[in-house]
């Protein structure tokens, strides 16, 4: 191992795979006729969103030995994060992802990951555990806990990272990959014992605090361990709270959506950009909110990560009057 590890700023850790997406809209998957290649799976399109943003990113991750490993590989080179700890698995094929697209917020997904994921691969003895360390943000998602190996990796690099910088859950919670809720939450509670911010819609939040207003979430990651606590709530927007008591609670910026999977991804790249940019909290959340805005207004995930021009034109328009004399909706 080198002397003094890689710098990035942000590190990810977990599920990659291959988004097969609908070129039509309000049409069942069984009706489908095209469907568009993306890089696909949450830590590798935060990275991607960072990265879009002007972040040193990379992904700790695993591919099938396959055609579409290959892919993943370039998708994440072209996008500039970086691949080194993302290696290959014979034994289980690269995860494809399919959606339905019914506008403005039914968008069913069906994941293509058995026998097992290769994502869910990932041995302690594989991490680089100083680059960990390092990172100014280290990123760990809910689905990395579902089953072991990738369950006792990701909590040794949680108690290896021992809270340096900036280190965040992204409570993820998909129920296909679990038996069960209750089998989660102690998995949930360990992680967030290590963990500096939380992330999660409010289905999420209730599987790691057993609570469900966005208030008491909030005050239940909190008292779980974690410094700050981030509470989606879709249509009405996003509430953070700060141990400190920095609250702030943005509405959701109005869009015309297309697409709405991969706007929480989105979300988490600009929520790094911020906290490593020091931005105030509630700058944060709008810019992150916008982020997730406009990829819901696309078609894709990782191809739709908006750049800070982008993020910020959108702002501007949303808070610029209309003909009634108030902010615009569009």
């Amino acid at each position: 191992m080198a002397d003094s590890p890689q710098y990035f700023d942000l590190i990810t850790m977990g599920r990659i795979g291959v988004d097969l997406y609908p070129l039509q809209t309000g049409v069942p998957l069984a009706q489908v006729e095209t469907f568009g290649k993306f890089l696909g799976g949450s830590a590798a399109n935060v990275a991607v969103a960072a990265a879009r943003l002007g972040r040193s990113t990379a992904v700790i991750t695993r591919t099938g030995d396959d055609p579409f490993g290959a892919y993943l590989h370039q998708a994440l080179k072209d996008f500039g994060v970086d691949d080194r700890w993302v290696t290959p698995v014979a034994d289980h094929p690269t995860p494809v992802t399919f959606c339905e697209i019914f506008p403005p917020d039914d968008f069913p997904l069906y994941f293509y990951r058995r026998p097992k994921a290769p994502d869910l691969e990932i041995h302690t003895h594989e991490l680089d555990l100083e680059a960990i360390r390092a990172a100014g943000i280290f990123w760990i998602t809910g689905t990395g806990l579902s089953e072991e190996p990738s369950r006792s990796a990701t909590l040794d690099a949680l108690r290896a990272r021992a809270k340096a910088g900036t280190t965040v859950f992204d409570l993820d919670w998909r129920p296909m990959f679990w038996r069960d809720p209750d089998q989660a939450r102690p998995f949930y509670r360990e992680a967030l014992r290590h963990a500096t911010v939380a992330v999660g819609n409010l289905d999420e939040c209730e599987i790691a605090t057993g609570v469900r207003e966005p208030a008491a979430c909030a005050e239940a990651l909190l008292a779980a361990g974690v410094e700050l606590a981030v509470v989606k709530q879709g249509p009405k927007g996003v509430l953070a709270v700060h141990r400190d008591g920095t609250r702030a609670e943005v509405p959701p910026v109005p869009v015309d959506v297309v697409n709405g999977l991969g706007a929480g991804d989105a979300f988490g790249g600009s929520l790094c950009h911020g906290l490593l940019s020091g931005r105030s909290l509630e700058e944060t959340m709008r810019h992150a909110n916008a982020a997730g805005a406009l990829v819901a207004s696309r078609l894709a995930c990782s191809s739709a990560m908006p750049t800070q021009q982008e993020i910020t034109d959108l702002l501007a328009r949303a808070a610029a009057p209309s003909p009634t004399g108030r902010p615009s909706q569009s």
